[in-house]
């Protein structure tokens, strides 16, 4: 099985390329970070680091990297069986064209084997986001033969790498936290489903997106806006004050009643889930961040992320939603000079005002009450922090 991984940072060695490696793969990583690159395809193998209440140590061996801008790549990509990323969702769309070349060549050689593409990015059907702007490159006459030939499979993904100082004094090295999740849309797939250990299959994609959407990425999101409103650096910190561990619990266990009933989920099953994941927050290996959480907050206060979908999804069952919108009136408070959305975000709500502030980047409905009470609640933290 050949791969061609896109993203060889942090999350892409020590989380799905590593499950790829594992899986003696012939993997190659594609990265613009031309001295990574260079180490990776000089050393090919790197350590990971994986911390938990038990701290052990283990080798991804032979794999290759290519600069994903060196034309070279377009050939790696008529080879590949599967076609992967870690390169987050706002560079998604610069890959494409690369996509698009490897594609049409793969057709022009008469190479009809399979081609699985599967984008690993924090975002919802992050694959089927890539594989519009990789046909909008590819002449509309060809798409019949993309849609036989090629399988943009979405996934969700879930892992904890945060980044950190390298071990051993070794560049490539990257730690990880005990607990991954990598589930893939088993009905996207073109011919045969490839075994990889750590790759769950499932025909209901939607269920376990939203799942870790509105658990895992609302905590963590919500973790890091009220950490860095009460003094805390990291998320470890953070949850442990037992004022915020309250209210994300609380703002999870909101979330949570929205996906029981959209999904079904067993409500002692989910509770179970809550726990793991603020125990995950916990973590005291992991020094991540809150800064690092929470930036892009324009994006993560958008009507289809971590924040609005669930509070949402609240409003549509009657259900209780204030923990979700303290979550949100921090997260308005978010503040970073080098993060450019959190600047702006900061712009509109001194020019604008508050609740206009929400309406622009929440998209809520203008009528709305619940627009007047993020408002409140953004007054009433700034209270708090004076």
């Amino acid at each position: 099985m050949k791969v061609i991984h896109f993203g060889a940072g942090n999350i892409g060695r020590g989380f799905i390329g590593k499950l790829l490696a594992d899986a003696n793969s012939d993997m190659t990583f594609a990265d613009i970070n031309q001295p990574l690159v260079d180490q990776l395809a000089h050393k090919q193998s790197y350590q990971v680091h994986i911390v938990g209440k038990e701290h052990r140590v283990e080798s991804v061996r032979q794999v290759n990297a290519i600069n994903s801008t060196d034309p070279k790549t377009v050939e790696y990509i008529v080879q590949a069986d599967i076609v992967t990323t870690a390169i987050g969702s706002q560079v998604l769309e610069k890959i494409a064209t690369t996509l698009a070349k490897g594609i049409m060549l793969r057709k022009e050689t008469g190479n009809d084997r399979p081609l699985n593409i599967i984008a690993c990015e924090n975002m919802v059907r992050g694959t089927s986001q890539l594989k519009q702007h990789v046909l909008a490159v590819i002449p509309q006459v060809d798409h019949e033969w993309v849609q036989r030939h090629v399988g943009f499979v979405d996934s969700a993904v879930d892992r904890i790498v945060p980044p950190t100082d390298a071990a051993n004094d070794d560049p490539l090295d990257v730690t990880v936290e005990t607990f991954s999740e990598w589930i893939v849309d088993q009905t996207q797939f073109k011919g045969e489903i490839p075994t990889i250990n750590g790759m769950e299959l499932t025909d209901n994609l939607m269920a376990f997106v939203e799942r870790k959407l509105f658990t895992l990425n609302t905590g963590h999101a919500i973790t890091a806006y009220l950490g860095q409103l009460f003094g805390h650096k990291t998320i470890c910190a953070a949850i442990n004050d037992p004022q915020i561990r309250t209210i994300v619990k609380g703002a999870m266990e909101e979330s949570g009643r929205v996906l029981i009933r959209r999904y079904s989920f067993s409500p002692n099953n989910h509770a179970q889930y809550i726990e793991k994941i603020l125990n995950r927050f916990a973590n005291p290996y992991l020094q991540d961040d809150v800064e690092r959480v929470g930036r892009q907050p324009i994006r993560k206060l958008s009507p289809e992320d971590r924040l609005i979908k669930p509070l949402s999804g609240t409003l549509a069952y009657h259900l209780a939603n204030d923990n979700l919108i303290t979550g949100i009136a921090a997260a308005l408070h978010f503040r970073s000079d080098s993060d450019p959305q959190a600047v702006e975000m900061s712009r509109i709500i001194n020019d604008e005002g508050i609740q206009q502030a929400v309406l622009r980047i929440c998209r809520l409905d203008v009528q709305s009450p619940i627009i007047e009470r993020i408002g409140s609640e953004y007054q009433r933290l700034g209270e708090l922090i004076r």
